[in-house]
């Protein structure tokens, strides 16, 4: 093949120089690649910042490794991926700021390698062009540094796409089928359901390739397997916990998520229930022109005869957003980083085009200057939305601390239970457990915190306005934070 990864210039090279081989330029690019993934990691650090307290879902996540603080409840759709990945910090440090070096080091190091994969498929200049522009999307800036899974599966599938292409090229390529097998392994081991996604189309072109077609389902296996046997030991089985978990994401179908997705792209993390308006047409701008410059890229490709490792890419990229964009009810930006980073490939082949394609020299200078003001442009946005987004996190983050300090001020202190409004990220803040009777989180009974309230030191957690619930009402209530704390007459011997 052409565009496999083995591919060598075939033709002679000219008289009196001597042949040039593949490999040097090969070295030539890559440190443009890891220039690239370097400047993803210091962005992280500087415009995102280490000290960016843990969200909701980073809190359950890492409190089930954590030394520090009990496991939160785990619901049925979460994998235990992430909370594996941040053991070798968690388990032993409760640093924020720790953690966060951590995963944004991790984070730039993980771009560099899934994308070195590519260099003998669509060239170093594109491969690092690609890497650019994903990791300047303010959303893969912000969760590249985030205890969440979505970052990881973009990886994985990045990797094992890759190498699927070199697989296919040439069967000896151990180093390609080992790829394959991680990177399946790596997107089921953060999110089983968006692996099944991703991998369909990889699936579809190994029917006729038994072993390459083993090789997939063995490491979507083998990173999925721990949550099939969880499955079972916990939830009921594997049929009960998918139910479990369409239930939590409001019932897996037909859902037009298209424009909910749109309305998260000005910075809300989480759009449940998604209202209000759009952002402003020049926030969601780039959200229209992604797939317009893929398809520009494909069609290039095709032209050019190397269509397969712009069009797998792009496949693999359509149908990992088909059930955020059509099958649930709400929508995180977070959810197509997966496609958002396999999109990047043919936009990258595209734009290269458009500035080194032969032309006159005054139709490449306006496509040189179009190109760079259109960068410079979704720049810009990209760090308006971003710095907007870490604000409004930090702020609600600081609330949850500011509310745990006030528990302690109240006696709660560990070993505590907490259960209300927020319970489960302010519990994370202040050293103790958490527990609901009803919702998502939902992990026991009223009678069960009735007789934790006689054991331990526990209170309820109430946002102005509204009404403890009847078993609390008599307790002695104080304002912690922006909440209201009906704390455990128990608790306050604490004090």
């Amino acid at each position: 093949m052409a565009d496999g990864s083995n591919a060598t210039a075939t033709s002679a090279p000219r008289a009196g120089r001597p042949a040039r081989s593949a490999e040097p330029r090969r070295r030539r690019g890559e440190p443009r690649l890891a220039t690239a993934a370097a400047a993803f990691t210091l962005a992280q650090l500087v415009l995102v910042r280490p000290g960016l307290g843990l969200g909701w879902d980073e809190t359950v996540y890492v409190s089930q490794v954590s030394g520090h603080v009990p496991a939160a409840y785990f619901s049925a759709p979460r994998s235990r991926g992430i909370s594996l990945l941040v053991a070798p910090i968690a388990s032993w440090s409760d640093s924020t700021v720790l953690l966060r070096i951590y995963l944004a080091v991790l984070s730039g190091l993980a771009l560099y390698l899934a994308l070195r994969v590519w260099r003998n498929h669509l060239g170093p200049g594109v491969v690092a062009l690609a890497a650019s522009l994903f990791a300047s999307l303010w959303v893969t800036l912000f969760y590249g540094l985030e205890a969440m899974p979505n970052y990881w599966v973009a990886i994985g599938a990045l990797a094992c796409v890759g190498c699927f292409l070199r697989a296919r090229a040439n069967a000896r390529d151990r180093a390609a089928w080992w790829g394959v097998f991680a990177g399946a392994a790596l997107m089921a081991w953060m999110r089983p359901m968006d692996a099944v996604y991703v991998v369909l189309p990889l699936l579809a072109l190994s029917l006729r390739r038994p072993r390459l077609l083993a090789v997939l389902a063995a490491g979507l296996l083998a990173g999925a397997g721990e949550w099939v046997i969880e499955a079972y030991v916990s939830y009921g089985g594997l049929g009960q916990r998918l139910s479990d978990a369409s239930a939590v994401q409001g019932g897996l179908g037909w859902h037009l998520a298209v424009v909910d997705q749109l309305r998260s792209l000005g910075g809300r993390t989480l759009c449940r229930p998604c209202t209000g308006s759009a952002p402003n047409p020049v926030v969601t701008l780039w959200w229209f022109a992604l797939p317009l410059l893929a398809v520009l890229g494909a069609v290039i490709a095709v032209r050019a005869r190397r269509a397969q490792p712009t069009l797998l890419p792009l496949a693999c990229a359509a149908t990992a957003a088909v059930p955020y964009l059509f099958l649930i009810g709400y929508a995180a930006p977070r959810f197509l980083l997966p496609a958002y980073a396999l999109l990047a490939l043919p936009v990258a082949g595209g734009l290269a085009h458009l500035v080194t394609a032969p032309a006159r020299r005054s139709a490449r200078t306006l496509a040189v200057g179009l190109v760079a003001v259109g960068l410079a442009g979704h720049l810009a946005v990209q760090y308006v939305v971003l710095e907007h987004t870490v604000h409004s996190s930090a702020a609600s983050r600081a609330d949850w601390a500011r509310t745990a300090a006030a528990l302690h001020r109240l006696g709660v202190r560990r070993p505590c239970l907490l259960s209300g409004y927020d319970a489960v990220p302010i519990a994370y803040y202040t050293g103790c457990g958490s527990a609901q009777t009803a919702g998502h989180d939902a992990s026991t009974s009223v009678a069960g915190l009735k007789r934790a309230a006689h054991r331990t030191s526990f209170a309820v957690l109430v946002p102005p306005g509204r009404r403890a619930p009847a078993y609390a009402r008599a307790w002695p209530d104080e304002r912690a934070g922006v909440l209201q704390a009906y704390v455990a007459p128990g608790a306050r011997r604490g004090r």
